[in-house]
């Protein structure tokens, strides 16, 4: 298949789990996708939150690429306004530096948290409005054209680690167009506005030193298994959990059942709208269509199965089933 695939690994700790166990699932994911020919594996930068492992992206990026060869590594994303743009860039820059040709900076304005969390990151309230001077100013440390004068990121100058706006609305798809970087849409939980923000950052896109043509990356959920029946089961799983997570308690899946066919259940549902579920040759199918749909140069996959061997096994069959191959 033409559209390259990816991996976004949500590093979710699973019930009876710790985040070592959640940590270590991730390494061997990053080397079997390395095997089976995906192109990248982003991290998001999650805080305050018991199921995520992912909450100090630059480090666990950086314990990944020790453990692979090749595969590229990035942040999917980092949440800007938590950090100071110097910060961002000498950790970015510091692991392009050791692993050079296979580090990733996406950024995202969100908070990555709840309200206190926000509180305890010392976040200043009115710093997502500086999302794209803050972009700017990080673009500068890490092409050595620095925007303050006399300040520069050591390492991080020069290195020139790619950039990629993060987004589910029409600010980051008009952002990237106006700068001149990849997009990358999170349809895998906000789907609504993929092809009014697609459509924007492809017709007002600006050619920039880092790309000459729009990038298009868009989110899908993935639940691959040997036939339907398997798949649909441990999809029906993902929804129920989902719930539990929406109202923060632990529910018999009666219950989850009875939420998700209420009217707070349909909102949950379209979070997953744009899901492949089903054997290898129907997912296949899904993602071609999707990216016809998405109008995507590539797909980012994240799976949410609970079940690491049938977690890993849906990369796998998806992998065999796209004919990826190992650079």
């Amino acid at each position: 298949m033409a559209v390259p695939l990816s991996i976004l690994d949500l590093a979710h700790i699973g019930t009876g789990e710790t985040a070592g166990d959640s940590l270590r699932a991730s390494v061997t994911l990053a080397q079997c996708a390395e095997e089976w020919g995906y192109r990248r594996i982003w991290y998001a930068e999650h805080h305050n939150m018991p199921t995520i492992a992912s909450s100090a992206t630059s480090v666990l990026i950086a314990h990944v690429a020790a453990h692979t060869r090749r595969i590229r590594l990035g942040a999917g994303g980092v949440m800007l306004p938590n950090h100071s743009p110097l910060t961002v860039a000498e950790q970015y820059g510091t692991l392009e530096t050791l692993h050079p040709g296979r580090i990733d900076l996406g950024l995202g304005r969100g908070p990555g948290g709840d309200h206190k969390t926000v509180q305890a990151l010392r976040r200043d309230a009115a710093s997502v409005d500086r999302f794209p001077q803050d972009v700017r100013e990080l673009q500068g440390y890490l092409t050595g054209e620095t925007r303050v004068p006399g300040v520069n990121a050591n390492p991080g100058r020069g290195t020139n680690v790619p950039l990629y706006i993060l987004g589910s609305s029409l600010f980051g798809a008009r952002l990237a167009a106006e700068l001149g970087l990849p997009y990358a849409f999170a349809s895998h939980f906000a789907p609504e506005a993929l092809g009014q923000a697609v459509a924007l950052y492809r017709r007002e896109f600006r050619p920039s030193g880092q790309l000459d043509e729009p990038y298009v990356i868009a989110a899908v959920n993935v639940v691959a298994a040997e036939d339907t029946e398997t798949a649909q089961r441990l999809f029906t799983d993902i929804k129920r959990a989902r719930v539990g997570l929406f109202l923060g308690r632990t529910l018999t899946p009666g219950e989850a059942d009875a939420v998700l066919s209420s009217p707070v259940g349909s909102q949950i549902l379209t979070m997953v709208k744009y899901t492949a579920v089903g054997g290898p040759a129907q997912v296949r199918d899904y993602l071609a269509w999707f990216a016809d749909h998405a109008r995507a140069d590539e797909l980012i996959l994240t799976s949410s199965v609970a079940d690491r061997e049938a977690w890993l096994r849906s990369y796998e069959l998806l992998a065999d089933a796209w004919d990826l191959a190992p650079d």
